[in-house]
């Protein structure tokens, strides 16, 4: 089913929440030890994600399907880098998720098409972003994106 990508409104948070329930679950099934939320994950997202929708130097996105539904959605920030570095500030995205039956049709690589669009309409020069080790095909969409490894988080759990 083709789908639209628009700016998402608070309206639409509580339609949001059951994905960010889903990228939470995932990735705390691949590496619990890395990526364990807390308990009110979902309340905090709710008080957060209305903000990203109103705030001009966010971008908060839905892919909507023709009947209304929505099929996924993208949350990025603008965040300040370390003062050593030359750039003052970049743009991160924080979450993207894709529902299984929208999958390998271009919707997460449309997303981050979009997104860049509308950082690089803020001034921002430089986008940011983690995925899991584990997430191949995340990793594959993001390099056809243009993005390319640059660090590597390396975790030792000391309990």
């Amino acid at each position: 089913m083709p789908c639209t990508i628009r700016p998402a409104t608070a309206s639409d948070v509580p339609r949001v929440l059951p994905f960010v329930r889903a990228i939470c679950d995932l990735h705390a099934s691949k590496d619990p030890q890395r990526f364990a939320v807390r308990s009110d994950v979902l309340e905090r997202y709710a008080a957060w994600l209305p903000l990203r929708a109103t705030d001009p130097r966010s971008v908060l996105t839905v892919l909507e399907r023709e009947d209304g539904t929505l099929a996924g959605y993208l949350v990025g920030t603008v965040e300040p880098e370390v003062p050593i570095f030359w750039i003052p500030e970049c743009g991160w995205i924080h979450d993207i998720w894709i529902e299984p039956d929208q999958r390998r049709q271009g919707s997460a690589l449309a997303m981050l098409h979009d997104a860049e669009a509308r950082f690089r309409a803020m001034g921002v020069k430089q986008l940011r972003l983690h995925t899991g080790v584990f997430n191949e095909g995340a990793s594959e969409v993001f390099a056809q994106a243009g993005y390319r490894p640059s660090v590597i988080e390396m975790l030792r759990p000391l309990e």
